[in-house]
Formats: structure tokens, sequence, C-alpha cells
């Protein structure tokens, strides 16, 4: 069962020159599954992902999530579903500094007037499967890169959500930490069912998931789905970017772990 459809997807920034950021975009997202986004700098990759957010509107075309079409709702109700139904995780954590990592992981239950019962048995779930126990005190100054990726994924997966927006979520960490996330990911995709769409531009990242959707000047260039092998996946996503053009910045000589 397809979670998001996204049909003739148009996004035109309207300007002295108007730009087509996304030109009649069509694809579909199954439930439980695990899907990358890549393309060159400029290829609508982040105008896409702030449509799948519901932060942004399509100019054309229709969207819906979990059987919901997000232009249909009001400013009020379309927060709610974001709250409700929609996690994220982002490059750059965005923890509260003020916060422990409990109570960023704990907040968007707070928000949402969970029972205080409710929230402790998420949280201390969450906290032994992201291996924090000895951070949860802390607060994000006192983390290490993944250990704060981490958190900002308890605190995306803490509600239940439909669909997981991960936007370069190893951006900012180093190899062992980004290996540490991208398995992560995966054991919740595999073991919560959770529908995970992520953009990247590592080949390593993207390497984990079931599939890799390609877009070029925000249009559809191509999709492949994974092998068995991950090293065999990971060559067929190279050969794809170096179709693409950019900067693919000599990848040829990367090996994975």
């Amino acid at each position: 069962m397809a979670v998001v459809k996204a049909n003739h997807i148009t996004k035109i920034y309207d300007g002295k020159v108007a730009h087509s950021a996304i030109n009649q975009l069509s694809f579909e997202v199954e439930k439980g599954e695990f899907l990358a986004i890549m393309g060159p700098s400029g290829s609508g990759k982040t105008t896409l992902l702030n449509i799948l957010s519901t932060i942004d509107q399509p100019t054309s075309g229709t969207l819906t999530i979990d059987g919901q079409d997000p232009q249909s709702l009001s400013a009020k109700q379309s927060a709610l579903f974001r709250r409700e139904r929609l996690g994220f995780v982002f490059q750059d954590f965005n923890l509260l500094p003020s916060l422990t990592v409990e109570e960023n992981m704990v907040l968007p239950l707070t928000l949402a007037n969970q029972t205080v019962s409710e929230m402790q048995t998420r949280l201390d779930e969450l906290v032994t499967e992201l291996h924090l126990e000895s951070v949860r005190a802390n607060f994000p100054n006192e983390l290490s890169g993944g250990q704060a990726q981490r958190t900002a994924i308890g605190r995306a997966l803490i509600h239940q959500p439909t669909v997981l927006l991960a936007d370069e979520p190893t951006g900012n960490l180093d190899s062992k930490a980004s290996k540490d996330v991208l398995e992560l990911l995966t054991r919740v995709n595999r073991e919560l069912d959770t529908t995970i769409i992520m953009v990247t531009h590592d080949p390593i990242a993207a390497s984990y998931c079931d599939r890799v959707l390609f877009i070029k000047d925000g249009e559809y260039f191509n999709e492949i789905y994974k092998d068995d092998l991950r090293q065999t996946f990971f060559q067929r996503i190279l050969n794809l970017l170096s179709l693409l053009g950019g900067n693919v910045n000599d990848l040829s000589t990367v090996r994975l772990s």
C-alpha cells in the first residue's frame, strides 16, 4: 500500500524570471519502504522535501500522505498533521540547547498533551533502543555528533509517525557515527515498519535504502532498487550519479566499510 503518492508535482517560484524547481514529478512510496532521494545541487531535492513535509505546497499536481491531501488542510490542521503523522531528522540536529536529551526527545509528546506515564514508557524504550542511557540527563553541548543525531531520531520517532523525513542525516557526522545512524534507521525501518524518505548526497548512505530515486532539474531521472549485496547496489548508485553529472567528488575511490 502506498503511503505517499505524488502525482505530477510541479513547483514554480515567481520572480523576475519564473523558476521551475520541480516539474511534473510523480512517484509513490510504499508503507514500510526506506527511500533515498538523490540528485545534483539544484536538482530540487530540498524543494521536494519541503513539499513532502507540508511546509510548502506544489503549484500544481497532487500529494497524498497516509490518505490525506495536505493542501486541503487549514494552517492549524496542517500543523497538527505534521506533529502527528510526520517525523523530522535534520543535518544539524536542531536540538533545543536548554533541554536535556530526555526533554528534547519527549517534546512532541508534551505538545500532544500525552499522559506522563505514556511519555515515560515511550521515553524509556527509546533511550534504551538508541543507546542513550548514559547521556539521557545531558544537554546537547555535552553530546558527540552521533549522540546528538540519535537524540534527534528519538525525538522524531517518539510519537510513532507514519513517515520519517530525513534531510542529510549523516551530513555532519564522521564515518563511524554515520554508520551507527544509518544502521539505526535501517533497524527502525524494519522493526517498526516506519516509512523513511531520506534526502542525501552520500552514496554510502543511499546504499542502506530499499530504493533510490534520482532527480535532475526537478524531474524524474531514474530509480534503482537494492540488491542482495550492498556493495553492488552502492556501485550502481555511483554509476547513476556519474550519469547525472554534478560534483561526484571522485566517488569511485569510496569503499564501503
